[in-house]
């Protein structure tokens, strides 16, 4: 698999669009550059696979290959609906006693690396981090990883369209809290729709605030009454 990765890398890293990998506009208000840093691990907790995968959408769909390690059982339906361009999108599947070297391999040749869980630690973490600065990718971690420079916790989760016990699952609306080290240090919130009933991952609109009644002056001699 390594030596597989290793002759793709090449062809795989000319598609990376610059120094930030973009995400989707209603996820940039989350980040503390409005994209992801290469050579930076923001985690995902409470919940986070679909936020890690929307994370992915933008990105995949600016013409950037990512690499999806120990998601058991992610569909490319589930990741198509979230934005993701599956065309550009590899599962990977390794033991979990291979995976901190499959996920050494994968960080030096995609632009975009998302992990489940943590499968690396220690002096391995670092090496992890060192490997995805030098080749220009950024990782995304759907649970804990200790020092991640962004973390982004889903602290609720409502679905809607079930009425009264039954209906479709239509939308569903999560709560996000940010924070981290550095320049991401200052909590940030948003409220998504991921996705809405039409499919999209958006800001959820908050109703405009009602318009102040006129007042009226009291009117005294003569002439036009005024209302302000």
């Amino acid at each position: 698999m390594e030596a597989t990765l290793a002759a793709l890398a090449p062809r795989l890293q000319l598609s990376r669009p610059g120094p930030l990998v973009p995400v989707l506009p209603a996820l940039e208000g989350l980040l503390p550059e409005r994209g992801l840093r290469p050579g930076a691990v923001v985690s995902v907790t409470g919940g986070a696979t679909a936020l890690a995968l929307a994370l992915a959408a933008a990105a995949t769909a600016s013409g950037m290959y990512c690499a999806a390690l120990g998601f058991d059982g992610l569909g490319a339906l589930a990741a198509a609906e979230l934005g993701v361009d599956v065309g550009r999108l590899v599962v990977v599947d390794a033991p979990r006693e291979r995976r901190a070297e499959v996920a050494l391999a994968l960080a030096d040749g995609f632009g975009l690396l998302l992990l489940q869980g943590a499968p690396v630690a220690g002096p391995v973490a670092e090496r992890l981090v060192t490997v995805a600065r030098r080749s220009g990718c950024a990782v995304v971690v759907a649970g804990e990883w200790p020092g991640a420079r962004v973390r982004l916790r889903v602290v609720s989760r409502v679905w809607e369209g079930l009425g009264q016990g039954r209906g479709r699952l239509r939308a569903r609306r999560l709560a996000v809290v940010a924070g981290g080290r550095g320049a991401a240090a200052r909590e940030r919130r948003a409220e998504l729709w991921l996705p809405d009933a039409q499919g999209a991952v958006r800001l959820v609109e908050r109703p405009a605030a009602p318009a102040a009644a006129p007042q009226r002056r009291a009117h005294a001699g003569r002439g036009p009454l005024v209302v302000v």
